[in-house]
């Protein structure tokens, strides 16, 4: 964890081998275990996947996870697997089914409610995710924690897109979205808050 510009950036646990140690010095044996399992599975679909950044896919998952447990101070073993989840179903050919098989109905709840549908053919790609985002404010609140870090992980980085406008676009849906999903959540209230005050000139 560091501090750009008065925002807390997660990015120290970009791999499992910088990961593993901290977070067996911060939680339960039982929990790291747990955790070291979903990120394997994770990862063997996710393969050689990258982000739109560039960079390896292992590094969004990797990042959730370091925002969960060393920004918001969640411990909840079924999240935190489910954060290092919570793209396997939208982005590879793994199902909610293999997910609920190998992790449980809890874990595979969440998951599904943060996997994007696939927009029916002809429809419009922006609209359906908006729709998306719109629908998560009637997600149980620990899906919510897993959405409020997968957001977190891509945001944190924002200029980092290649252009302008999917900047732009991006903050735009953050602030309407995601942003009153952390209304009166105590630390992610506040780290949304200081987020948007650096952006701010994106609005």
């Amino acid at each position: 964890m560091r501090f750009t510009e008065d925002v807390e950036i997660f990015t120290n646990w970009h791999t499992w081998q910088r990961t593993e140690p901290e977070l067996r010095r911060l939680l339960p044996a039982a929990t790291c275990d747990a955790v070291a399992k979903a990120t394997e599975f994770a990862l063997r679909f996710h393969g050689d996947q990258r982000r739109p950044t560039g960079a390896p896919y292992a590094e969004h998952l990797l990042e959730a996870l370091e925002v969960l447990v060393r920004g918001a101070g969640v411990s909840d073993q079924d999240v935190l697997c489910a954060a290092v989840l919570h793209d396997v179903v939208e982005d590879t050919p793994c199902t909610i089914g293999d997910v609920r098989s190998a992790f449980g109905d809890r874990v595979a709840e969440m998951v599904g409610w943060v996997t994007k549908p696939e927009p029916q053919a002809g429809a419009d790609k922006r609209a359906a995710k908006e729709s998306y985002l719109g629908r998560l404010a009637d997600a149980p609140d620990d899906a919510i924690l897993v959405k409020l870090a997968d957001r977190a992980s891509n945001v944190q980085t924002l200029r980092n897109l290649p252009s302008m406008s999917k900047q732009r676009e991006y903050y735009a849906q953050t602030v309407r979205y995601i942003m009153p999903l952390a209304a009166s959540r105590g630390w992610w209230d506040v780290w949304y808050a200081s987020w948007q005050e650096v952006h701010r000139d994106l609005a």
